[in-house]
């Protein structure tokens, strides 16, 4: 589902395959860019069996029916009249059908009869993709052929998440996300200095009584933060302090913490819900939560988009000198994050169309702590695998050039693709 884009405007051009009778959907990881509209592609291609990993099938699930809330409340809201694109039921009935599979196991397309009658049946296999909890990437095989797309993708080591643990072996076509391709890595960068860096703002900022706002994807962002803030409570770099969860984010959580044992990870005796105990707002209690010092808000969305915890909080505070918004991640420019962030302190921001537009006297950081891999690292795994074709995904526009630019330096023997939308194009 588009992340910005509402309406008919925020699902896949599904007629583009219209009429080609699909065999299979793969799902690389729960975000909504890549699973929200799940339920009405079942509807359109019934005939289509759906894989994911089974955390990703846990916290899909969850996303969706949140999702339908959310769509419900636009209905009224923006009077979008085609919302919700599904119903909780209908959500129940899918999740029926999907096939949860292991990592690192291939897997036939076609099912295990038609894989033993012919031997070049195309099959799938996930790797860890080290961006959210089961996120994968994907290796296609047919035909004595390989493609492998990489989904979003993080190589280096988060607070929870472990590095991407990607094939080696030779790979035909790579396809592969280029989301931090216009943004390079800051010199001297390292996430333990970076983490650092944080808990001395956080520092700073609660030795003036302010409190402090951090925007944050529900799904992976939250259960990172409270793993650096569990970090910095037990190292003794700060005092208590409450910490501020949503509803969605607690969900996640919980799975996360159920999740220990089965999944690859750091911190794996971690408890998040247990052992940092946020306090967890939703719609009708924001309303009655005081913004007062000394506090931390760890409150999705994490672009800010209008309604959400962290569009209202923000709304509360950006005019307050003493208080702090700390950004940790990624967020597109024509969001209200996004342009938050480049309007920056002393200037204009509407964060609210509905609203009137404010001006920015809070205190404004940048972190980086991105779940996706660097554009160095992915230019290291292309180079690594030497593909015959590359297709660059995933990207804004000059993210996306970047690469291309860079790939097409580093590799001349490969043929670095930039897929037209709704064109078609033979691997």
């Amino acid at each position: 589902m588009h992340p910005k884009n509402t309406g008919e405007d925020a699902l896949p051009n599904f007629k583009a395959i219209a009429g080609r009778e699909p065999q299979a959907i793969l799902i690389s990881h729960a975000h909504q860019d890549h699973i929200g509209t799940l339920p009405v592609a079942m509807r359109r291609f019934r005939g289509a069996r759906i894989f994911m990993t089974e955390a990703t099938a846990e916290v899909g699930s969850v996303l969706l029916h949140n999702s339908v809330n959310v769509m419900t409340r636009q209905r009224e809201e923006l009077g979008e009249m085609s919302y919700p694109f599904f119903t909780h039921r209908e959500i129940d009935r899918a999740s029926e059908h999907w096939h949860p599979c292991p990592m690192r196991q291939r897997i036939s397309i076609a099912g295990e009869r038609a894989a033993q009658r012919e031997k070049d049946t195309l099959t799938f296999e996930f790797f860890d993709a080290g961006h959210v909890l089961g996120s994968t990437g994907v290796m296609l095989r047919a035909e004595g052929q390989t493609v492998f797309y990489t989904g979003d993708v993080n190589f280096d080591e988060q607070t929870i998440m472990q590095p991407a643990a990607f094939p080696d072996e030779k790979i035909d076509v790579l396809i592969m996300e280029c989301t931090r391709g216009d943004h390079a890595k800051p010199e001297g960068w390292t996430r333990a200095g970076e983490e650092r860096r944080l808990g001395q703002a956080l520092a700073a900022a609660f030795e003036r009584n302010a409190c402090v706002l951090i925007p944050v994807f529900a799904l992976g962002k939250t259960q990172e933060l409270l793993a650096m803030l569990y970090k910095f409570r037990r190292q003794r770099l700060l005092p208590e302090f409450p910490i501020y969860i949503g509803g969605l984010s607690s969900k996640f959580t919980d799975t996360y913490d159920r999740r220990t044992h089965t999944t690859r990870r750091q911190l794996p005796r971690l408890k998040l819900m247990r052992e940092v105990t946020p306090f967890i707002l939703n719609d009708e209690t924001v309303r009655d939560t005081a913004v007062r010092g000394g506090r931390v808000y760890v409150l999705s969305s994490g672009m800010m988009i209008p309604k959400t915890l962290s569009n209202v909080f923000a709304r509360r505070i950006v005019e307050h000198p003493d208080h702090s918004i700390f950004f940790v991640g990624y967020a597109n420019p024509e969001s209200p994050a996004g342009l938050l962030r480049e309007a920056g302190q002393g200037g204009e921001v509407l964060l609210d169309p509905d609203k009137s537009p404010q001006r920015i006297r809070c205190n404004i950081e940048q972190f980086q702590f991105s779940a996706h891999a660097t554009r160095d690292s992915l230019i290291d795994f292309a180079k690594k695998i030497a593909p015959k074709k590359i297709v660059l995904v995933h990207g804004d526009p000059p993210a996306v050039e970047w690469m291309r630019v860079s790939l097409s330096t580093a590799l001349p023997g490969s043929d670095v693709i930039i897929p037209t939308p709704g064109v078609e194009f033979e691997l």
